[in-house]
């Protein structure tokens, strides 16, 4: 009988304030951070780790160094894979519509320099780069009903910022894991927050279509699509119940009949509920202050309707336990995991 495989998600919050300096974290080796990270890490044991929140630079150099220090006294994993991602990519225009130029939030992707906050997956089973699909620099008025923004009935901000705004704020893959020779295509991504803008609602507008656009794949709009042997797995920063954004795109996402939702549980589910929200408090993956926005799910792991689930869950050690203050140590996210028999 096929051994479960565990795939996660893990939104690390790595991000740092100017490149270079998470490989400098890495390599210094005292960051509590990534201490803590390790630590949650090394207590689930993914074999395919899909990340969130990792800085991006050329030749991999940071996302090799956090691999080897990781496996110091954590999992090995000899395949990593990133890519350039639109975070941080200047446009060159006004794409929030503040006047100015050079902001964060001009950026293809929000992003204080080029690749932070980039996404990563390490891997003990081999990665087939060569057949990776990026969608990184699909335009967002190419996605099949796209909710462009608009203020006062005119394209916000302008008619030439829409004809050059890519859809990802991070990126979209489709990435191919080798397990037993055959591939495993993980579809990967970061969708945008739906907030921090205006009556516009760019940000709410474009995470929607982040989500949308992973059904037009499926049903072949830009290219083949595999019906099978897929598990598509991110951030989608949307929760179905509660918080902001618009909910038909991850709705729809979860109902889709070619994925299933495993729904990942935190153990201790409604000892830290976030008052007055309705969404199931063991749902949820993120522990953002206050109850606005409160604990959300926005975190996912989806396998195609052909791979058998046999366990998942939320890394989300209860009140009482060693490990609950290093989790929140690591990151306000929580790793999302799901264990299957990939045949």
């Amino acid at each position: 009988m096929a051994e479960p495989v565990r795939i996660a998600t893990y939104h690390t919050e790595l991000e740092r304030d100017g490149p270079g300096l998470l490989l400098r974290d890495i390599l210094k080796g005292e960051d509590a951070q990534l201490i803590a990270l390790r630590k949650v890490i090394s207590a689930t044991n993914p074999d395919i780790l899909i990340l969130q929140g990792v800085d991006y630079d050329y030749g991999l150099v940071a996302l090799g160094a956090l691999r080897d220090w990781l496996a110091r006294d954590g999992p090995d994993y000899p395949h990593i894979f990133a890519r350039p991602p639109n975070a941080g990519l200047d446009s060159g225009l006004d794409l929030d519509g503040d006047g100015r130029l050079g902001g964060p939030r001009d950026a293809q992707g929000y992003g204080r320099f080029f690749g932070q906050g980039g996404m990563a997956i390490l891997s003990r089973y081999p990665i087939d780069a060569d057949n990776a699909q990026e969608f990184t620099e699909l335009l967002w008025r190419d996605v099949p009903g796209a909710l462009l923004p608009t203020l006062n009935g005119q394209p916000f901000p302008s008619p030439e910022a829409q004809a050059v705004q890519r859809l990802s704020s991070v990126a979209h893959w489709v990435v191919p894991v080798l397990i037993g020779g055959t591939p495993l295509h993980i579809l990967s991504f970061h969708a945008s927050p739906p907030v921090f803008d205006g009556p516009e609602d760019r940000n709410g507008r474009r995470n929607h279509d982040e989500l949308i656009f992973w059904q037009s794949y499926l049903d072949g709009r830009f290219g083949p699509a595999p019906d099978s042997r897929f598990v598509l797995a991110g951030v989608g920063n949307l929760d179905p119940v509660d918080g902001e954004g618009i909910k038909p795109a991850i709705t729809g996402l979860l109902s889709d009949p070619r994925l299933q939702d495993p729904q990942p549980m935190r153990p201790d589910g409604p000892l830290i509920d976030t008052p007055g929200q309705a969404g199931d408090p063991r749902l949820d993956t993120v522990a953002w202050p206050g109850p606005v926005p409160g604990h959300l799910r926005v975190s996912y792991v989806l396998p195609s309707v052909d791979l058998r689930v046999e366990a998942a869950g939320i890394y989300w050690p209860g009140p009482g336990d060693a490990m609950a203050a290093v989790v929140e140590a690591a990151s306000r996210h929580r790793l999302v995991w799901v264990d299957m028999i990939i045949e």
